[in-house]
C-alpha cells in the first residue's frame, strides 16, 4: 500500500466492495418509537454532479468524517468505495457542497437476522423516514418488519444524492 495525500492505495481486492440494499418508505407509526432509541445525526453532501450515475458523497458522523464514492446501481447493487479522512477535511469538502446536503438521524433496529438503518430525514425533508437493509445477495430473504411500507429500492426519487438536489 503506497499513501496518496489522506488515501492509502489499496490493490482493487483490498479497496472494492459491494452494497447491496433495499430501500422503503416507513410508515409514520415508527415516529413514536423512535423517540425511545438512540439515533445519530448524519450531515452529508455530494460533490459530484449528476451525470454517469456515479456519486462522491462526503458525510459528517459526530466527530468523524467519510468520503464515499459509489457506482450507479444495477438491480439493488452497487460499487461502493469509503474512505475515512480528517474531520476538518470533511467540514471543508462539505462547504464544496453548495445546497446539495442531507441532513437526518439515522437509527439501528435489529429485526430478525439483519439490522434495519432507519433515516429520519430534517432540513428540507423534513419527517421523511426511509429504512434499509443491507443484504449478502440480491436475493437473500429478509424479514420486513410491519413497519415498513412501499419499498423505493429502484425509484431515483428517494435516492440521497437526488434528494439533495430537491
Amino acid at each position: 500500500m503506497a499513501k496518496i495525500g489522506f488515501f492509502v492505495a489499496r490493490t482493487e481486492a483490498e479497496s472494492k466492495m459491494v452494497e447491496i440494499e433495499r430501500k422503503f418508505l416507513v410508515k409514520d407509526e415508527l415516529k413514536d418509537h423512535l423517540k425511545n432509541l438512540p439515533g445519530t445525526p448524519l450531515k452529508q453532501g455530494y460533490l459530484s454532479e449528476k451525470g454517469n450515475g456515479n456519486t462522491i458523497r462526503v458525510r459528517l458522523k459526530k466527530d468523524r468524517a467519510y468520503l464515499t464514492i459509489k457506482s450507479k446501481t444495477v438491480g439493488f447493487t452497487r460499487a461502493e468505495f469509503e474512505y475515512e479522512i480528517p474531520f476538518n477535511e470533511g467540514e471543508a469538502l462539505l462547504g464544496l457542497c453548495g445546497t446539495r446536503i442531507v441532513e437526518k438521524t439515522r437509527y439501528l433496529i435489529p429485526v430478525g437476522e439483519h439490522t434495519w438503518e432507519v433515516d429520519f430525514f430534517e432540513g428540507k425533508h423534513a419527517g421523511l423516514l426511509l429504512a434499509e437493509i443491507e443484504l449478502k445477495s440480491e436475493d437473500e430473504a429478509f424479514e420486513q418488519p410491519t413497519w415498513v411500507d412501499q419499498e423505493v429500492s429502484t425509484d431515483p426519487t428517494y435516492f440521497n444524492s437526488n434528494l439533495a438536489l430537491s
